[in-house]
């Protein structure tokens, strides 16, 4: 692989992620949702942040930017809804690509947590961070967007290649798998959830997890197979809207 990532814990549930192109030693910030906390683990390893990929616009994800780029001058590359709450160098929207270095991320469309959320997709490293838009077993609220646009941006990731490693934003996996144990009966979901419960029992991460373990047991994934007899939009609506009163 010619991208080394660094994941770290920071707030109270979030993950942050230092990644690094190894042929050109560039480093890009996913994200900035504790800039203390990623200068700190910048110094540790010895890397300059050359760039910062934000996903939306969300403090979580983007209120670091401005503490970051003074200290480092990195390049703020999103969508243009950051705007709001950063200046931005470079906005990017779908099918757009970024270089780090010799690493190419494709961006993808994911509104619906937020209304211009994107991902950044390595092809060439089978990784995708997906900020708030695709959790371990979950996906992100709707705070913005419809079921709809949601649906259409989960079946954007579902398209790349199940071996895909899948990056989120946030430690919610073990809420995610007592709701999905709630709506799918399967053995595949059953044994899931004994492992994620098993992982933080022992303070293991379940991030990075990938496109095919997703499309296996993450009940909004396979909505229109919990939800019958209705369309694939609303089978998802029908489950999003279980888990907001779960």
């Amino acid at each position: 692989m010619a991208l080394q990532i660094h994941q770290f814990p920071c707030l109270s549930d979030n993950y942050a992620f230092l990644v690094r192109d190894e042929a050109s030693g560039k480093v890009a910030s996913i994200d900035t949702p504790d800039a203390g906390a990623i200068l700190a683990e910048a110094d540790a390893l010895g890397w300059r942040i050359d760039m910062i990929l934000n996903t939306h616009w969300h403090p979580d994800h983007a209120g670091g930017n401005a503490k970051i780029k003074a200290r480092f001058g990195s390049v703020v590359v999103a969508p243009e809804e950051v705007r709001q709450l950063s200046e931005i160098d470079q906005v990017v929207t779908h099918g757009d690509s970024v270089w780090l270095g010799d690493t190419r991320f494709d961006v993808i469309d994911t509104g619906g947590h937020t209304l211009g959320h994107v991902c950044f997709h390595a092809p060439s490293e089978a990784t995708v961070f997906v900020g708030d838009t695709l959790f371990p077993m979950g996906c992100g609220r709707l705070f913005e967007g419809t079921p709809d646009q949601m649906w259409a941006s989960l079946s954007r990731l579902v398209r790349l290649p199940d071996a895909t490693l899948v990056y989120s934003a946030h430690e919610y996996t073990l809420a995610n798998a007592r709701f999905a144990v709630s709506v799918d009966t399967s053995e595949s979901v059953a044994q899931r959830v004994a492992a994620v419960e098993l992982a933080r029992a022992n303070d293991r991460p379940t991030v990075p997890t990938t496109i095919g373990e997703e499309k296996a047991t993450n009940p909004f994934l396979r909505a229109p197979l919990l939800v019958q007899s209705v369309s694939d939009v609303e089978a998802f609506a029908q489950i999003r809207q279980r888990k907001d009163v779960f």
